[in-house]
């Protein structure tokens, strides 16, 4: 049934993936002794080979980031950094995993890929019933993903070998959590017909 998955690749930009980018010192080296890249590669490569449709998720904000949240702990600081800012190199899709053309492009403000974007409009004007998720990070993104998905009665499926948290401790964590309401897999395991 691939017409009804998605494969969302989330948060994957160069802000945070790329070695030039600021996740340099935390996701970077995560991705690299977790085999990240090659396996999000491939997961990419899978779900177009099934007909599944690969969806893009990026958190980013306007030049002026007139929607990021000052008293936000995770964005708070993103003005000043100068990261996640909309238009700029730092919130494309690493260059590994570039959309191609059609591929659906959901841009969120926030942790979750759901709050005020339009992504559970294109699920269900879609038939999607089951989500596949990937991306950094494990405790931000995807956690959000998979606890919001399973609450509008979307099967989720996490591929683990495609996450990242800034740290083993902080992606060993969200899995553990996640298992209730999630399958977890990897990105050669994944059943997609």
């Amino acid at each position: 049934m691939p017409a009804d998955s998605i494969l969302l690749v989330m948060d994957m930009l160069n802000d945070l993936v790329h070695p030039h980018g600021m996740g340099a010192k935390t996701y970077v080296p995560q991705c690299r002794e977790r085999g990240i890249y090659t396996n999000t590669e491939l997961a990419i490569r899978r779900a177009r080979e099934a007909g599944v449709m690969v969806g893009y998720v990026r958190v980013g904000f306007s030049p002026n980031y007139a929607e990021c949240p000052p008293t936000s702990p995770v964005f708070s600081k993103a003005r000043d950094a100068g990261v996640f800012k909309l238009g700029s190199w730092g919130t494309e899709v690493y260059s590994d995993f570039a959309p191609q053309e059609g591929d659906p492009d959901i841009i969120k403000h926030r942790v979750s890929p759901f709050y005020a974007t339009k992504l559970e409009p294109l699920l269900r004007a879609q038939g999607i019933k089951r989500l596949i998720l990937c991306g950094v990070s494990t405790n931000g993104v995807v956690s959000a993903a998979v606890r919001e998905g399973h609450d509008r009665d979307y099967a989720c499926v996490v591929l683990e070998d495609c996450c990242a948290g800034a740290n083993a401790e902080e992606h060993d964590f969200a899995l553990a959590g996640l298992r209730r309401y999630a399958e977890i897999t990897t990105a050669s395991a994944v059943s997609l017909g």
